[in-house]
């Protein structure tokens, strides 16, 4: 049976697990943060954070979605070219087999959840 997850506030703002550079980056020294969810039931879910730095994304194995709690990145989508400016406050979905960059210009924390 599937279980029921109560984050507060406070974890989520917090302090997150450090878990090293930013796989595949190519600008800067995205240093990675992460709070994981107990989710494995229905979903993988946590709080995620990024310093500045760039990276590509080539067909994203699984669909993410992503509120953005704090700070700024570009994300430009491979496909028509087009660069959205995200920040505190936004949503975007990350569809199966994405393709895209993502370019962090001010550290960026994000809750997310990712069906499997």
């Amino acid at each position: 049976m599937p279980t029921f997850i109560h984050i507060p506030a406070s974890r989520i703002t917090g302090d997150l697990e450090p878990i090293g550079q930013r796989p595949g980056a190519d600008s800067g020294d995205p240093q990675l943060g992460v709070l994981r969810f107990d989710t494995k039931e229905t979903c993988l879910a946590g709080v995620w954070e990024s310093q500045p730095g760039g990276w590509p994304v080539e067909n994203r194995e699984d669909t993410e979605t992503c509120y953005i709690l704090s700070g700024r990145a570009v994300v430009t989508d491979a496909a028509t070219g087009e660069s959205f400016e995200i920040s505190a406050g936004d949503v975007i979905v990350q569809p199966k087999d994405w393709s895209g960059r993502w370019d962090v210009k001010e550290t960026i924390r994000k809750v997310y959840s990712v069906g499997i």
